[in-house]
């Protein structure tokens, strides 16, 4: 029971994706209608469409027609991150969060972080590479991103198999345990940046209690986002960043109770 309190989103979250990747290879390969289709545009219960919203600006990008049916996924996808979940699609959802956070899990293991001795990558970078990625669908006419996404191809060779797409996974692996922890995921993924810029006024928050806190800054170690939590020690507040991926390990880690999930416009009381 210690151990499970102790690591209950991560055992949760790896419960969620696993089961959305479950569902959407008996989808593709058993028929089953319950998630059908791809990370990009699927279907739930052959009825309820969903969309990636950032596939689709970079669709809008290229100058391509959207179908009304992928506008909807998509404005479904904005409402339910955007106003209620947070950024949560990356470590909830997202299959290669599994991918760099066992890159995490290593480092840690073995003390081989080479962050320190990395140049300086701004976490600011990703949303660069949002730029650049619609600035290029516009001038090739197709989605670049998702031409090069790695979470697409890890999507789509764990339910068609990998081919090639290992090499890119491996190139995230590495970069991440060798180059700069939280590398891909924190300072250059676009479909991060997208969802932390519609997603900053989410709903659900990790809050923190300054009374509770003694300082120990296990949150700030553990967070693969430590930015976002500048109140640490010094106010009771809701974590505001749109940047928070919502995983919890904060949460886990604390021993004096002093981070919790809650809402954004629930304030605890310093």
């Amino acid at each position: 029971m210690v151990a499970f309190r102790e690591y209950k989103f991560l055992v949760l979250r790896r419960v969620s994706q696993i089961s959305i990747i479950s569902l959407f290879a008996a989808g593709n390969m058993l028929g089953w209608r319950i998630l059908q289709g791809n990370l990009s545009t699927s279907k739930v219960l052959d009825t309820l469409p969903l969309a990636d919203p950032f596939a689709v600006l970079q669709i809008f990008a290229a100058r391509h027609i959207v179908s009304g049916e992928a506008l909807v996924g998509a404005l479904i996808i904005v409402l339910f991150f955007g106003l209620i979940a947070g950024r949560s699609f990356c470590s909830w959802v997202c299959p290669l969060n599994m991918v760099t956070d066992l890159a995490n899990w290593l480092i840690k293991k073995t003390g081989l972080d080479a962050s320190a001795k990395t140049p300086l990558i701004s976490r600011k970078a990703r949303y660069w590479v949002i730029g650049i990625s619609l600035v290029v669908s516009f001038f090739s006419g197709v989605a670049a991103f998702e031409w090069l996404s790695p979470i697409s191809m890890l999507h789509r060779g764990i339910i068609f198999g990998m081919g090639m797409g290992w090499t890119m996974i491996l190139a995230v692996f590495l970069f991440d345990m060798f180059v700069k922890r939280d590398g891909f995921c924190g300072h250059l993924c676009p479909l991060g940046g997208f969802y932390s810029l519609i997603t900053r006024f989410g709903l659900v928050r990790v809050r923190h209690s300054k009374e509770r806190c003694t300082l120990c800054m296990k949150c700030l170690e553990i967070c693969p986002e430590p930015q976002v939590l500048p109140m640490v020690g010094k106010t009771s507040i809701p974590v505001t960043s749109g940047e928070c991926t919502n995983c919890g390990r904060c949460v886990e880690v604390c021993n004096d109770n002093a981070m919790n999930f809650g809402l954004r416009i629930h304030r605890v009381k310093s």
